[in-house]
């Protein structure tokens, strides 16, 4: 225990880059200029998760000691009685992570050597090769390669569908103010070129699955065996068709095959297994570590890709660690532009200290995003690397992340992607 209390704790939400809408947390404590910060970004529920910090966690945590990180995770986590949601989560992570970079202030030391110590000197990260065809995905891995990437994540379009993960190929879907009639599918504004699009259009497996097997074979064919593939398929497959999918992704040899199925069909992980040897990531969107035990102690993936801010900060975050550990699973946070700058120092911080670390993924961040984020975790030559300041080693310029308020516009959800019959797909 110290005498160092909590003496306010804030939200501060910004988007200086289009589509990031971060949730950043401050705690304030009673000594003079100390303070934390942690990253709570839930792009489609940045409201909710500000009322759930400033409204309730606020007022149960002001005057509690900021060395006792374990009580107020476990007090406040249980303090809803109803829990393990994103909303909840992530306000809860923001907290978490602040305390854990208040702590490394206090120590002098980088949060990485409080669990632990490094188990490596940098973490590989992977980078996002997109494209509207095989071309466009080839040059821009090319161009990753030339960069000192060692692991690249290739999405390709559809031609004439929704295709997760890649610009949009003239896609059709359903324009819900003009009734049933079909016209030329709309895309979200994306913030890059090569950002992700999330078409409001047509999905179906078929097409996606024969373009995703031509396009990473070309890739394989093309540029070799020196650099390691990933694909997402964003759990978008009927299972029956996810499970031949993985079999004839084994020739390719991916690194690992992300969300191939959604959390309700887990049990059919068992069939992947038992039918072929491509490795499975998968946890995106699981909020707590009992979604994940099951898969991981029966062996059933290679990969655990949870969103640190989604199952509610650093200190849970190294307990999954301990649990794939012990199986012999990686870690794989889940790493895009919508998480804050103090998200990816977390979720670096945490890939330094863990033995069983296996990839993270990292966003090229806009000059908007670093001048107001200083201190930002560094990629280069295909790793990601911490500046070894004290705490988390981020700042916020407060002022200036007020010059970028969080675009509403559309609301907060993720695009709807339907089939040919109108139904929607998920996610």
């Amino acid at each position: 225990m110290t005498n160092v209390k909590i003496r306010d704790i804030k939200a501060i939400l910004t988007e200086p880059d289009p589509g990031s809408r971060y949730t950043v947390v401050k705690i304030e404590t009673s000594e003079p200029g100390l303070y934390g910060l942690g990253d709570a970004s839930y792009r489609t529920r940045p409201k909710a998760v500000r009322s759930a910090i400033e409204d309730y966690l606020r007022p149960f945590l002001i005057g509690k000691d900021v060395a006792d990180i374990e009580d107020i995770w476990q007090s406040a986590y249980s303090s809803s009685y109803w829990r393990n949601g994103p909303v909840l989560n992530n306000a809860l992570s923001g907290v978490d992570e602040a305390l854990w970079d208040i702590k490394g202030k206090m120590a002098g030391m980088p949060v990485y050597d409080l669990l632990g110590g490094k188990a490596r000197e940098a973490a590989a990260v992977y980078a996002h090769s997109t494209g509207k065809d095989i071309k466009q995905v080839e040059d821009r891995a090319r161009k990753f390669m030339e960069e000192g990437y060692h692991y690249i994540r290739l999405q390709v379009a559809t031609p004439g569908f929704a295709t997760y993960g890649a610009p949009a190929s003239s896609a059709t879907g359903r324009d819900p103010q003009d009734g049933p009639r079909w016209v030329t599918g709309k895309t979200a504004a994306a913030t890059r070129e090569y950002a992700y699009a999330q078409d409001a259009g047509v999905f179906e497996p078929r097409p996606y699955m024969r373009s995703a097997i031509e396009m990473i074979g070309h890739m394989r064919n093309t540029l070799g065996w020196k650099v390691e593939f990933l694909h997402d398929v964003h759990e978008r497959l009927p299972a029956n068709l996810a499970v031949e999918f993985a079999k004839e992704m084994e020739q390719f040899k991916l690194f690992f095959l992300e969300d191939l199925l959604p959390p309700s069909d887990i049990d059919w992980f068992k069939n992947v297994r038992q039918q072929c040897s491509t490795p499975m990531a998968i946890g995106e969107i699981f909020n707590n570590i009992h979604e994940i035990v099951p898969l991981v102690k029966d062996r059933l993936i290679d990969f655990m890709r949870a969103r640190i801010s989604s199952i509610g900060g650093i200190t849970p975050a190294r307990k999954f660690a301990s649990v794939g550990e012990a199986f012999s699973v990686r870690t794989a946070w889940q790493g895009p532009g919508n998480i804050s700058p103090v998200g990816h120092a977390a979720n670096l911080h945490v890939d330094l200290a863990v033995w069983n670390f296996g990839i993270q993924e990292a966003p090229e961040f806009r000059k908007a995003t670093l001048d107001v984020f200083s201190g930002a975790p560094e990629v280069r030559d295909g790793y990601m690397w911490s500046n070894g300041k004290p705490g988390l080693g981020v700042e916020i310029d407060e002022k200036l992340a007020a010059k970028y308020p969080h675009n509403e516009t559309g609301g907060g959800h993720f695009d709807n992607v339907r089939r040919a019959d109108g139904t929607v797909v998920r996610p």
